[in-house]
């Protein structure tokens, strides 16, 4: 039972997927150089593409993507 498995596992990582990143908006490179790194720059935060540890930008993106949040309002009513 291991054995197949096993098999099963390694047949399936070697299967290429076909993986359009583009369309989700990831872009694999964690650290960026050059003409690259000054295009992410002068992008709005919004709008730039997420990146793997980048969290800070990554969540702005996701609750600006999200729309308006359901939470009350933090002012004081009575």
């Amino acid at each position: 039972m291991r054995t197949i498995a096993f098999a099963a596992v390694v047949i399936a990582a070697a299967l290429p997927l076909p993986l359009d990143a583009a369309s989700t908006g990831f872009d694999p490179r964690v650290v960026t150089f050059g003409e690259t790194r000054e295009q992410i720059k002068s992008t709005p935060i919004t709008e730039r593409p997420n990146r793997p540890l980048h969290v800070y930008g990554n969540t702005v993106r996701r609750r600006h993507h999200r729309g308006p949040s359901l939470a009350p309002a933090t002012g004081v009513q009575r």
